[in-house]
């Protein structure tokens, strides 16, 4: 028996490569590639996002909130109370929520929770998370407070996956360090389209978002709009990286010159 033949017997697929063969699609498989890419409307299963939006603009807890409404479907039939946990930071930075500026069924849902630390609104939006009767969890955290570290990103995780409340976490002028949510975004505020019929009146609330970790989408970027009755999507292509003005230019003159 050759050596080739000696391996063949001996190599086993796993299961997800041997359905990729029966779909032909080894490559995909072998380089774990997500086919699908994320869209407004699609049943996610995501019980923790994150958010990462600069603290000077409500663009986080804005678009938070838009996709708490289009993950789970919410509407004027469904009454359920809902959560939204701001620190002291994210308070004095981004203000309390404005409830005549909220969706209007969702205005006399809101329970608000004003946490003095960031030790203290993590204890609260995981008691939230434990309330099977709150519909959803909005929480606004400035910064990396110590107390946010992986552990503690678990723990509202597991709270979220255990109790099935979902959790939409802004972190406001943070780094994406390293945390178990399912789902992150960066967002920033975007120029919105002008309105139809009134030019000089508001336009609609529009995000400049990217998708930069999902477990079952492919990251990408988008400009999100909310239209009050649904969250619409137009693929947008990446930024370029901006590598600042570190070298100048090439110019005809002796590397030696001074």
């Amino acid at each position: 028996m050759s050596r080739i033949e000696a391996r063949s017997e001996v190599h086993v697929l796993s299961p997800p490569l041997a359905a990729g063969l029966r779909r032909g699609s080894v490559s995909r498989v072998l380089s774990g590639a997500k086919s699908a890419r994320w869209r407004p409307g699609i049943a996610t299963g995501c019980r923790h996002a994150e958010v990462f939006a600069p603290a000077g603009e409500a663009s986080g807890a804005a678009l938070a909130l838009a996709l708490a409404r289009d993950a789970l479907g919410l509407d004027a039939q469904d009454q359920r109370p809902w959560l939204w946990v701001q620190d002291k930071a994210a308070l004095r930075l981004s203000g309390r929520p404005y409830r005549p500026g909220l969706p209007e069924h969702l205005r006399h849902r809101l329970i608000h929770v004003a946490a003095t630390t960031p030790e203290d609104a993590l204890f609260a939006l995981e008691e939230g998370l434990r309330c099977r009767d709150l519909a959803f969890v909005i929480g606004e955290i400035v910064g990396n407070p110590r107390a946010l570290d992986f552990t503690a990103s678990r723990r509202l995780s597991l709270a979220a996956e255990r109790h099935g409340t979902a959790l939409w976490l802004v972190r406001l002028d943070a780094r994406s360090d390293l945390g178990s949510a399912r789902m992150r975004w960066r967002v920033t505020a975007a120029a919105s389209p002008p309105p139809r019929w009134n030019p000089q009146a508001p336009g609609r609330a529009t995000w400049a978002a990217e998708l930069f970790r999902a477990h079952t989408f492919q990251p990408g970027h988008w400009t999100l709009r909310d239209d009050d009755t649904a969250l619409a999507a137009e693929p947008a292509s990446p930024a370029a990286p901006d590598h600042g003005d570190l070298v100048r230019g090439p110019g005809a003159r002796s590397l030696a010159a001074g």
